[in-house]
């Protein structure tokens, strides 16, 4: 990407941006504030006509539209600049809470202990193994510090070792637009082959052959997973062979080997709908046979285990889903029997299988629960959690012969622990407990609870909410509420070490479990998405209005924040009801939902149809513009704002958050402050770095710190 604006004479600011000198209350000298040009575009379907003066914004490679991006850039920097020494101490502290020479937990594949650590002062992993045993030698597979060397931005993904253990397939991006380059390293030498294949998913798998994988394409504009190749080992990858394309568009596609290793899987999933193919994983060039095939409305995903395959599904109205069983010779859902039946108050949300016992995974009024059975049917029981606001599930799992189940366990107040459980004795043994260093931590000094706020059709919205035990609850304590309420996304009550930044200087926390999500189970979800969308907004508005009704903030302190379709619902809340909050963080926010909605060739678009609906069908036209942000922007008071983005962000496009800043700028009334934060080398993840990701943290936290008058 050009950056020519450092270029760009003084006089071509002056034609892009006209001056104001409107200041906002803390300011101490009149500041020019960035004002975007209008350009008028006409958008006009269903003989409705929607005029959008900043559509202009959408042309990255456009000398102008950088550089109005880098003017809002230098006009945060300037009216932030009294925050600089706050921002660097907030990035020190959280820093310093993490071990930074740091490692995971081993687990074992194929006779190798899997380990992935980091060094002190360093940004990337380094993933590394040791055969048969904990004490052997370490066989460093990527050192991701020595790869990124040269890139502003660099992720490895879809590390795939052979079955041999001689070969690693691996993905990278460095440009964060979610487009991998794939390559083979062998592991005995060292040796990275030259043959890159481009534009990936980064993922690969192996057949048993040792010398076949499967990769996942994606469509070069709208980068959507549309088609799976065959490659063959020392054969060019021109001549690789296309196995599968997903022509239709509202569908993506990927490639999986079975936890038995006995099976190649190919899915094709959109939002309703799901369909898989399948070949043995030692014939690599079989046919692959559809397991069953799609019908709208049909959900499904298949484990193995044996001569059977285990299917999750929502068949036969199971909203919650249900386990159904099929053989390997009889795989359409005519065939399928009923293993575990479908619940009216538990969300099946999926199944680990190992050889004597199978694990379910399940979600009942909120909480995580996990469910040991054992094939023979001799015994069975629920692990026991006793929190109301933890998380817990299943962790690396890729042993099938081991009476040992893995899995996590956290709590807003409790670092993050790994646990293996003996699924026979029902002895468990911590492996590690996440550490918070620093010297202040102590889980005594914090206190959570989860509290029901009423919405305005009666519903009761669950909120889990963590503060620090001195924090007053009477109406004067700032309070930051967190939401997404998107895709059947779940938010749950996490530990967070950055988090402690706001509880140690007197912030509540509130993760808002709204509609949209399925914290409450799959209703949950499917009353928060296409015609009943707005659910979600109202529903983070009347837990707002409830946590001050119950004085645990009033409106002078209270903060929301939500990222991607989580600031979409910053964008209507503030549209909804502005008066409500002192502060709003909008993260890579998916905010001119008709316009995005309307163009194919856009990243996810076509594959959303079904979470947001098509506009191009009035019905959802109409609807979506009764709560699309940009489309809503009125003159009237908006609260204090800070927006993020990305400029190659894949997920979100710039434009969305820039458009709509510049159509705020244009119509808001108040002297508030309004920032738009873009970082002009990274995508939809923010920086890469595990330490460069604190300091956009840093960021965030000082704008609201700041309102706070807590910055000193």
């Amino acid at each position: 990407m050009r950056h020519l604006t450092k270029l760009i004479p003084i006089l071509f600011f002056c034609l892009i941006f006209a001056a104001s000198c409107k200041n906002s209350n803390n300011d101490t000298s009149a500041m020019t504030i960035p004002k975007a040009k209008k350009i008028p575009k006409n958008l006009e379907i269903h003989g409705d006509t929607r005029i959008d003066n900043y559509y202009w914004l959408n042309d990255r490679e456009d000398e102008a539209v950088i550089a109005y991006l880098e003017a809002e850039n230098s006009y945060y920097q300037e009216k932030t600049l009294h925050t600089k020494a706050f921002q660097e101490e907030l990035f020190q502290e959280m820093k310093s809470r993490i071990k930074e020479d740091d490692e995971s937990v081993p687990y074992k594949r194929e006779g190798y202990y899997y380990i992935t650590r980091y060094e002190t002062g360093k940004e990337y992993p380094i993933y590394s193994r040791k055969k048969e045993s904990l004490d052997a030698e370490d066989e460093i597979l990527f050192n991701c510090n020595e790869l990124a060397v040269g890139h502003d931005f660099f992720n490895l993904r879809g590390v795939s070792v052979s079955p041999d253990n001689k070969l690693a397939a691996f993905g990278t991006d460095t440009i964060s637009r979610r487009q991998y380059f794939i390559q083979i390293k062998n592991l005995e030498t060292g040796e990275i082959y030259p043959d890159k294949i481009d534009n990936t998913t980064g993922s690969a798998v192996w057949a048993a052959d040792n010398k076949t994988i499967f990769y996942t394409k994606k469509d070069p504009v709208t980068l959507r997973s549309d088609k799976i190749y065959k490659h063959k080992l020392g054969t060019p990858i021109e001549e690789d062979i296309l196995i599968f394309h997903e022509e239709d568009d509202t569908y993506s596609t990927f490639v999986y080997k079975t936890k038995s290793k006995r099976y190649i899987i190919i899915g094709s999933v959109s939002t309703l709908t799901s369909e898989y193919q399948f070949i043995p994983a030692n014939q690599p060039d079989a046919d692959f046979k559809i397991f069953s095939p799609r019908t709208r409305g049909l959900e499904y995903s298949i484990s193995h285990y044996d001569d059977s395959f285990y299917v999750l599904t929502n068949k036969d109205d199971a909203t919650n889903f249900k386990l159904m069983k099929t053989s390997e010779d009889n795989t359409s859902a005519d065939n399928w029997k009923e293993f575990i039946p479908h619940r009216l108050d538990v969300l099946l949300e999926g199944i680990d299988i190992f050889k004597d016992y199978y694990v379910l995974s399940e979600r009942e009024n909120g909480l995580n629960k996990m469910k040991v059975v054992r094939w023979d049917t001799t015994d069975s029981y629920y692990l026991p959690f006793e929190s109301e606001t933890y998380v817990a599930g299943a962790s690396t799992n890729v042993d099938f012969n081991t009476e040992k189940l893995r899995y996590f366990y956290n709590a807003m107040t409790s670092p993050y622990s790994i646990i293996d459980f003996n699924m026979r004795t029902k002895e468990k043994e911590i492996l590690k407990e996440q550490e918070v260093l620093g010297g202040k931590f102590d889980k005594e000094n914090y206190r959570s609870e989860r509290i029901w706020a009423t919405a305005k059709d009666g519903i009761k919205v669950p909120v889990s909410i963590v503060y620090h035990k001195d924090t007053k609850l009477d109406g004067t304590s700032p309070l930051l509420q967190y939401a997404y309420g998107s895709y059947g996304s779940t938010i749950d009550p996490y530990f967070s070490t950055v988090r402690l930044s706001l509880l140690d200087r007197g912030f509540i926390y509130a993760i808002a479990h709204v509609r949209g999500g399925e914290y409450l189970g799959r209703p949950w979800y499917e009353d928060g998405k296409l015609l009943t969308k707005k659910n979600t907004f109202t529903d983070f508005v009347d837990v707002s209005k409830h946590l001050i009704a119950e004085n645990y903030t009033s409106s002078e302190h209270l903060y929301a924040m939500g990222g991607s379709a989580g600031g979409l619902l910053m964008g209507a809340v503030v549209n909804i009801a502005p008066e409500l909050y002192n502060g709003v963080i909008a993260a890579v926010p998916f905010v001119d939902v008709i316009t995005t909605m309307l163009d194919d060739s856009i990243p996810l678009t076509t594959g959303e149809y079904d979470e947001w609906g098509n506009p191009n069908d009035k019905v959802y036209y109409d609807y979506i513009k009764t709560y699309s942000p940009y489309d809503n922007v009125e003159a009237k008071e908006y609260p204090n704002l800070l927006v993020t983005t990305g400029l190659h962000d894949s997920q979100v496009q710039y434009w969305e958050p820039a458009k709509w800043v510049a159509k705020l700028r244009e119509y808001k009334t108040d002297d508030n402050q309004l920032f738009l934060d873009t970082n002009m080398e990274a995508g939809h993840g923010g920086a890469s770095g595990r330490f460069e990701a604190l300091k956009e943290t840093a960021k965030e936290y000082a704008f609201i710190l700041d309102l706070e008058g807590k910055i000193k």
